[in-house]
């Protein structure tokens, strides 16, 4: 498992590849890899065993509680502690303030952000597509958190220039910070852009006060030895961002 270098002492992070030592055969080509998602159409006891596989991987640095969410591509932040909800949350962040908890977050092209503060003592893992940059994500996980984020890592997603999106893209983000217009590159067709996910979510948070940002230099859809990619293949796996602190 490889970890994010440059964070604060006991903070842990990292996002799942295609391949891993314990993935399963899969009956479905398509669905081949390490794949994590249940909602994809995968045979559920394997994606399960898959999820048991990384939480075993997680217990030898002592982590006890993982927090999987259905995510809905919406700007709704979780807090969650100590209570286990019977029902899985809905919403695409998480904060936590408990040490040994893993913070998990899907995506195959969309943006995984995870924030943290100074002292390593509060997280937080968000999916961020378009549509939840473009209203709010980044703005309301923090606005959640207890303590000001200083950092933030940006795992792996679709890259500039295999991100084709149509004006009404360019207007959502423009509207509310119009230095966002150098992110988007004018496409060959008509209203047709290239969206820079990365230096979106920079600027944004850099506007919420977290000056340090790493990561950003990966595209899920070009290299498809390691990442997952939905714009590549419609049916296809998931990846895992996630984040705990010890």
């Amino acid at each position: 498992m490889q970890f994010v270098q440059g964070l604060p002492p006991g903070v842990y992070v990292g996002q799942t590849r295609v391949h891993h030592a314990k993935m399963l055969a899969s009956a479905q080509p398509e669905l081949a890899g390490f794949n994590l998602a249940l909602h994809v159409g995968d045979d559920a006891k394997r994606v399960q065993q898959h999820r048991m596989a990384l939480l075993a991987e997680f217990a030898e640095f002592g982590v006890d509680k993982v927090t999987w969410m259905t995510q809905t591509h919406s700007t709704i932040c979780h807090t969650i502690n100590q209570e286990i909800p019977f029902q899985a949350l809905e919403g695409d962040g998480l904060v936590t303030q408990r040490k040994a908890h893993a913070l998990m977050m899907m995506t195959a092209d969309c943006l995984p952000v995870v924030l943290g503060n100074a002292d390593g003592s509060e997280v937080a893992n968000l999916h961020a597509g378009w549509r939840g940059l473009a209203h709010g994500i980044v703005e309301n996980t923090i606005a959640a958190m207890q303590t000001q984020p200083t950092w933030a890592w940006l795992g792996a997603a679709i890259s500039q220039p295999c991100f084709e999106v149509g004006e009404e893209v360019k207007l959502a983000f423009c509207s509310k910070y119009p230095e966002l217009d150098s992110a988007f590159k004018a496409g060959e067709k008509a209203g047709k852009f290239y969206a820079d996910l990365y230096a979106i979510a920079r600027l944004i948070l850099k506007q919420q006060g977290v000056d340090v940002v790493l990561g950003g230099d990966q595209c899920s859809y070009t290299q498809a030895e390691e990442y997952f990619s939905y714009r590549r293949e419609a049916k296809t796996g998931r990846m895992a961002t996630f984040v705990f602190m010890v």
